[in-house]
């Protein structure tokens, strides 16, 4: 692991594994699914151990587990490195107690001993994480201090300073901990929230597969939707929409503009009405103006399809033999509320042949941080040729599976509708 570097001329070698096994605090070295690459010598010597026994091991044989306090070193650092994967920010541990063999004490006896450790990403060149940086620092003095003050034992100005120091930042860690888990609590509501309110009527035809996947992160869960409807005898209306904002907020605001779209389409029967109607409807709701949604109606007599866009990613449409698939591009208008309401919206129709499929997608499955949109339609387009030859329920997970994304997930809300037609 080197690199070369100049200093006036002079060319050199970086040797960075000998730099991470300087670094004076323990740290250890992990890969994301929490195998140790490397120690330094002050994490070995703080826990007596050999770099020969932990390079290759489990980190929990270091930081023990147990399933039923998730308060344990081992359950800790395991979330803390999952809050690392998603949001690739350096996380804080809380405060824990792991105790320490006493060397050369017979019978084996521990030491209680206090510990602080922060939890780093190392990312590659495409922004995911590469390895993970954990590093402890032994507090065990600092909480001594603590329990004296506490206790009203005289303590040296320095040590009370110290000790009071270390009260306020465990309680600063404990609030952090609180509102982490206040914030996770709300957006599992939202998530079932969401889920409870999208349809699932479009299970009923065989010729139909709806997903909803919220984000990873618990910052960008919600707001996405897709709706399926039955206006007659082969004339279906599928429609998808992005609501910016996340959270219950969001939830709330997708739930009143899908049927507010729903009706919409119920009584006029035409995507660009509709999507106007909606746009009227936006402007009374706080948090809708910039929502996003594309309305499609496909016509199973006549073979067509006739679709209006609100600055929405395009539909696609893979023809019967699988190989070409179209962009549905044509009706492009800006999303609702950048139009003032009694602006005409526009809608384009055209045939298809039995056989084909309309994929219909919320922006979390083409768009990524480091990336042009351009490249994620891009590379939908070739999953979508790939596996267009999958029913609707496997070609629907497909193109969720076959899409760059956080290691446990999306990084924002996934909502998609496929129709064989």
């Amino acid at each position: 692991m080197c690199a070369s570097g100049s200093d006036e001329g002079l060319s050199f070698a970086v040797d960075y594994a000998a730099v991470f096994r300087a670094v004076a605090g323990p740290a250890l070295l992990l890969t994301p699914d929490l195998v140790v690459v490397d120690a330094n010598q002050a994490f070995l010597d703080s826990c007596g151990r050999f770099r020969e026994e932990l390079v290759g091991a489990s980190v929990f044989d270091v930081f023990p587990q147990d399933p039923q306090d998730p308060m344990a070193p081992g359950n800790r650092l395991r979330a803390s490195v999952q809050r690392v994967l998603v949001t690739r920010e350096p996380d804080t541990m809380e405060l824990y107690r792991q105790d320490l063999p006493v060397p050369g004490r017979r019978p084996e006896r521990s030491e209680e001993r206090y510990w602080s450790s922060v939890t780093a990403p190392v990312l590659g060149q495409d922004g995911q994480v590469l390895l993970i940086i954990s590093q402890v620092k032994d507090v065990t003095a600092l909480v001594r201090a603590r329990v004296a003050l506490h206790n009203g034992e005289t303590l040296s100005g320095e040590e009370a300073t110290t000790a009071a120091l270390l009260a306020w930042s465990r309680e600063l860690q404990k609030r952090n901990e609180n509102l982490r888990r206040a914030h996770e609590q709300e957006s599992e509501i939202a998530v079932s929230l969401q889920r409870a309110m999208l349809p699932d009527t479009a299970r009923e035809r065989t010729n139909v597969a709806v997903r909803y996947r919220p984000a990873t992160s618990a910052l960008h869960v919600c707001g996405d939707w897709y709706d399926f409807l039955e206006l007659g005898p082969g004339w279906l209306a599928v429609a998808v929409g992005d609501v910016v904002g996340h959270g219950l907020t969001a939830a709330g605001i997708m739930g009143q503009l899908r049927s507010a779209l729903s009706t919409a389409m119920h009584a006029t029967g035409q995507p660009a009405r509709a999507l106007k109607a909606l746009a009227h409807y936006a402007v009374t709701i706080e948090g809708a103006l910039a929502t996003t949604a594309v309305q499609t109606v496909i016509d199973e007599t006549t073979h067509t399809i006739t679709y209006s866009r609100a600055g929405h990613p395009p539909p696609l449409l893979l023809d019967a033999d699988k190989q070409a698939v179209q962009v549905l591009d044509q009706a492009a208008d800006p999303p609702l509320g950048a139009l003032e309401p009694q602006v005409a919206r526009t809608q384009t129709t055209l045939s298809y042949r039995p056989g084909s499929t309309l994929v219909l997608y919320t922006d979390g499955l083409i768009e990524r941080r480091d990336q042009d949109i351009d490249t994620g339609l891009d590379r939908l387009i070739q999953n979508l040729t790939r596996h267009g030859h999958l029913g609707p329920e496997l070609l629907a997970d497909a193109l969720l599976t076959d899409i760059p994304r956080h290691k446990d997930g999306p990084d924002d809300d996934i909502a998609l509708v496929v129709v064989q037609l």
